[in-house]
Order: structure tokens, then C-alpha cells, then sequence
């Protein structure tokens, strides 16, 4: 069996210089059902991490993002029924503040949160720090230009 290779993507937009991130819920059916969640998926054969996740966003919200970047950040885990260590990097992506996003069938329902509603709904802890460390470099305005990801 060969290693999987996904992606995280966390949404955002700036309202008032305040982050709100738009968080999922699972639809019943689908891996991770009932759980609220950041935008996750795999990365596609000769498809660049980046392109997925910028892939993935198109997909399940119709959204395309104003700044996309990488976080200094990885979301580690052990699998048990694959038996794997999966490394998973982390996106954001900047949405305007007037764009909403459409749902696909992977989701129940789609809203936009702060940081301590976002830390108290999702369960994941590695997702917990990473949408932490997210917040924490929006509300300082520490974005180095080595994380941007060009897409025009």
C-alpha cells in the first residue's frame, strides 16, 4: 500500500482585523461524519500538496482565496488501520468577507467562527494548535512572504 498524501486547508476571513474561520460539518455517510472540520483531502497523482488543497477548496465551497499560503506548521498522526504516520501540511486561505460558500455532499453545514468557538468544536488536537497558531499569526500580522503561494 502506498503512504497517502493529504492536505489541510483552513479558511479565513478578516472582519474588523479579526479572523474568523469557516469551518464543516461532516454529512452523515462520509469519513468523519457529524465532526466539525477544516477542509481536508488527498493529494491527486502529479498534483503538487498546494495545488490539492487549493483544488479541494474549489471544490467543496466554489470559493477561490485572495492570499493562500503555507503554515509553519505540520498535522501529525498515527493511523492504526493503515498503519501509518501520516504528515499532513497545512494551508490557509484568505477569503473575501462577501463570499459565501456553496456545500458539496461531504457537508452538512458550513459557518464562520472565532477562535475560541473554532478551538471548543473541533476535537482534533493537532487541528486545535494549528488553527491556534493560524489565529496567532493573523492577529499579529506575521505572515512571511516565504509562505505565500502564488496562484495567478
Amino acid at each position: 500500500m502506498g503512504k497517502k498524501k493529504l492536505i489541510d486547508l483552513y479558511p479565513y476571513r478578516m472582519i474588523d482585523k479579526k479572523p474568523e474561520f469557516l469551518l464543516f460539518k461532516r454529512s452523515e455517510g462520509h469519513i468523519y461524519e457529524g465532526q466539525w472540520r477544516m477542509i481536508g483531502g488527498k493529494v491527486e497523482e502529479g498534483e503538487a500538496y498546494w495545488q490539492a488543497a487549493l483544488r479541494e477548496l474549489k471544490e467543496e465551497t466554489g470559493l477561490s482565496p485572495q492570499k493562500f499560503w503555507t503554515l509553519p506548521g505540520i498535522n501529525q498522526f498515527y493511523e492504526p488501520k493503515t498503519d501509518q504516520i501520516l504528515t499532513i501540511p497545512a494551508f490557509a486561505a484568505e477569503i473575501d468577507p462577501g463570499n459565501e460558500p456553496r456545500l458539496d455532499k461531504e457537508h452538512q453545514k458550513a459557518e464562520w467562527f472565532g477562535i475560541e468557538d473554532a478551538k471548543k468544536i473541533i476535537h482534533w488536537p493537532e487541528q486545535q494548535r494549528l488553527i491556534n497558531l493560524l489565529n496567532n499569526l493573523l492577529i499579529s500580522n506575521q505572515i512571511l512572504d516565504d509562505w505565500l503561494v502564488s496562484i495567478h
